[in-house]
C-alpha cells in the first residue's frame, strides 16, 4: 500500500513537532521539512532520515498534504499555493490573519474538494473531547490562559496568539452566535496587545468572560463551565477536568436551613460539600493531542472525509478575534492610551 508523502512547512517550536508526528504515523511517508533557516530544516531532516528544503515551492509536486507551521503573516500566501495544486492543508492557529484571507482559502479548497484543517489544538485535548461528550449546556464560561513572552509569535497579538484557543473551544461547546461583548487589552512589550480580556455574551444565553496574557510569570491554562446542575473545573497542565454535581437527595431546602439556629449551621460546614455537590474526576483517555490531530487530518485525506476542525470552523474563530481586536483598538481610543491604537 502506498504511503501518503507530506512534508512539513515552518520547523521550528511547533512544525518540528509535526514532522515527529507524521515520522512515527503507519501509512505516512515525512517526504521534507522546509524552513528558510537551512540548518534548523538540516537539523530537522536528519532527526527523521528524510529531506530538507528552503523553500516550499520545492515540495508543492512532491506531496500530498501539508503541514503549516510558519509566522501568521505567511500562512495565507503558502496555503494559497498548496491548496491551488490540489494539495491537502493543515494550517497552524490561527488559521490566517484576516477574515478576507481565510474565506478565500475556504474557497479554493470547496472547489479543489480538498481538505483544510485548522490547527485548533485543544479540540483534540483529552479534557475537551471528554466534557464535550457529556453534552452539557453552560450558562457561563471562564477562561484563563496565561504564559511569559515567548518571543515566538511577535507578528501577532495575544488575541491570535493565545485566546484564540479559547474563543474556538468556547464556540465549539456553545454551539452558539456571538450576540455581543467587551473587550478591553493593552501592549506591554510588543506593539500589539500582550494582555487582553472578553465578555461575550451569546444568543442562547451563555456569557464567557476570557483573559489571556503573554506577560506573566506563571502558565496557566485553565477554564471553568457553569451549568444549572453541574460545574465542570478544567486544568489543561494537569490534564484534569473535575465535575461538581448537585446531589439530587440532598438540597438546602430540605435541610430547613431557615430554622436551625447558627451553631447547627456551623457543624454543617463539615460535609456540606460531601453531601449537597458530588465531586468527580471526569474519566478521560491519555493521548498526545497533536498526534490525535495529525492523525485526524491524514484519515481525511485518506477517506475524503470533512475535518474535525474545518477551514470553516478555523474562520469562525478570526471573525470574533478579528471583532474581538477591533474593539480593543476602539476603547484605547476612547480611553485616550496612547501606543497600540496608532499601531497597525
Amino acid at each position: 500500500m502506498q504511503k501518503l508523502k507530506v512534508a512539513v512547512v515552518g520547523v521550528g517550536h511547533l512544525g518540528k513537532e509535526h514532522a515527529r508526528v507524521y515520522a512515527e504515523l503507519p501509512g505516512v511517508e515525512l517526504y521534507g521539512v522546509v524552513d528558510i533557516q537551512s540548518k534548523q530544516a538540516e537539523k530537522i531532516a536528519q532527526q527523521y532520515n528524510t529531506r530538507h528544503f528552503s523553500n516550499y515551492k520545492e515540495v508543492i509536486d512532491k506531496v500530498a498534504a501539508v503541514s503549516i507551521a510558519v509566522p501568521t503573516k505567511s500562512h495565507y500566501a503558502i496555503a494559497k499555493e498548496f491548496l491551488q495544486h490540489g494539495v491537502h492543508v493543515m494550517i497552524e492557529k490561527p488559521m490566517t490573519g484576516t477574515v478576507s484571507e481565510a474565506r478565500e482559502l475556504i474557497g479554493i479548497s470547496k472547489a479543489k474538494k480538498i481538505v483544510l484543517q485548522a490547527g485548533y489544538i485543544e479540540r483534540f485535548n483529552p479534557t475537551i473531547v471528554a466534557i464535550k461528550k457529556l453534552s452539557i449546556n453552560p450558562k457561563f464560561i471562564e477562561c484563563h490562559r496565561l504564559s511569559p513572552f515567548t518571543f515566538r509569535s511577535a507578528d501577532i497579538g495575544v488575541v491570535l496568539d493565545l485566546m484564540i484557543h479559547d474563543i474556538d473551544i468556547i464556540l465549539h461547546v456553545t454551539g452558539s452566535k456571538v450576540k455581543k461583548f467587551d473587550a478591553v487589552g493593552v501592549n506591554v512589550i510588543s506593539d500589539k496587545e500582550d494582555i487582553a480580556n472578553v465578555r461575550i455574551q451569546f444568543e442562547n444565553g451563555c456569557v464567557a468572560n476570557i483573559t489571556a496574557s503573554r506577560v506573566s510569570l506563571t502558565p496557566m491554562r485553565k477554564m471553568r463551565l457553569f451549568s444549572e446542575d453541574s460545574y465542570i473545573s478544567i486544568d489543561y497542565h494537569k490534564k484534569e477536568a473535575l465535575i461538581y454535581k448537585k446531589s439530587p437527595e440532598l438540597t438546602l431546602k430540605s435541610l430547613n436551613i431557615t430554622e436551625m439556629d447558627v451553631s447547627t449551621i456551623a457543624d454543617l460546614r463539615s460535609y456540606v460539600f460531601g453531601d449537597l455537590l458530588k465531586i468527580e474526576h471526569i474519566k478521560m483517555d491519555d493521548y498526545e493531542p497533536l498526534k490525535k490531530e495529525l492523525e485526524s487530518f491524514v484519515d481525511c485525506v485518506v477517506k475524503h472525509k470533512e475535518p474535525v476542525v474545518s477551514g470553516e470552523e478555523g474562520l469562525k474563530a478570526i471573525e470574533v478575534a478579528n471583532d474581538i481586536l477591533c474593539e480593543i483598538k476602539k476603547n484605547l481610543k476612547l480611553s485616550h492610551i496612547p501606543g497600540m491604537e496608532d499601531k497597525k
